[in-house]
């Protein structure tokens, strides 16, 4: 099966996108990873498949590079809301989103952070506002969702902080029963320096949805002020939050090339 795509990023996120809105094109957790495998198929942190929707203009599902559908992305909902252009709803598994195309980027309203136990989700009850665990020094994490659960380390310096090696260990940890992002994070000058291992997916040079999360607790611990930028590896995104209102998102998202594959081929 001959499918067209188009390669795109988010300050180095990078996702294949796979417009499906006018042609059915069934997925399976074998076909994404295949797509995402970066020796013998195209190669992303993120398989996007956009289908229709029946409460907004598209349907954006999100597939990690393991395979797994996970429920949100914000690097990648900013990249779907540049290809479509204008103002426009998007569906998630996460949640109904807005967004707006703003030239070489766009603004997202990434909807209301939760911050209960089971909304996380945990696995059983505790304080998600100082989570009393620890793990080879990295202790008392933030825990909120945010579309997708994430735990937030405020570290001296989070470009020492081991991800490759202690990500894994706390994304699968019990205690989080969807498994979990993990995010290591230092702040200097009311800005945030942030580090990210993806669910599913590893080490990203950025997380939009690990920004938003990490925006979140810093505000809420009085660290940092809305609006507060975020720095990762691959660039700089504008967090905006307020307790109780929706977290808005701004940031660069780059069209690559388009191309096509066969899909069949891969498996």
């Amino acid at each position: 099966m001959m499918c067209r795509f188009h390669k795109m990023h988010g300050l180095g996120n990078d996702f294949v996108v796979i417009d499906a809105r006018t042609q059915s094109l069934p997925m399976s957790r074998a076909m994404a990873r295949a797509v995402a495998d970066r020796h013998r198929g195209v190669g992303c942190d993120q398989l996007i498949l956009l289908e229709p929707s029946n409460v907004a203009d598209v349907k954006m599902r999100i597939f990690n590079a393991d395979g797994g559908e996970v429920e949100a992305c914000g690097n990648a909902t900013r990249c779907v809301a540049l290809l479509i252009g204008g103002d426009i709803r998007i569906e998630t598994l996460g949640g109904t989103l807005d967004a707006s195309s703003t030239g070489e980027g766009a603004s997202v309203d990434m909807g209301t952070p939760r911050f209960t136990w089971d909304a996380i989700p945990l696995a059983y009850p505790m304080d998600t506002a100082s989570l009393p665990v620890g793990w080879e020094g990295l202790e008392t994490p933030f825990a909120v969702n945010v579309g997708n659960p994430h735990i937030v380390f405020f570290v001296p310096d989070a470009d020492r902080v081991d991800l490759q090696r202690i990500g894994p260990i706390i994304e699968n940890d019990p205690l989080f029963p969807e498994r979990v992002n993990v995010n290591a994070a230092s702040i200097a000058d009311g800005r945030v320096k942030l580090r990210v291992w993806e669910r599913g997916a590893g080490l990203t040079m950025a997380c939009g949805t690990g920004a938003c999360a990490t925006a979140v607790a810093a505000i809420s611990r009085n660290l940092a002020s809305s609006p507060v930028d975020v720095d990762l590896p691959g660039g700089s995104l504008t967090i905006a939050w307020a307790p109780g209102g929706t977290i808005r998102m701004s940031g660069g998202a780059t069209h690559v090339f388009k191309g096509e594959i066969d899909l069949e081929a891969l498996l």
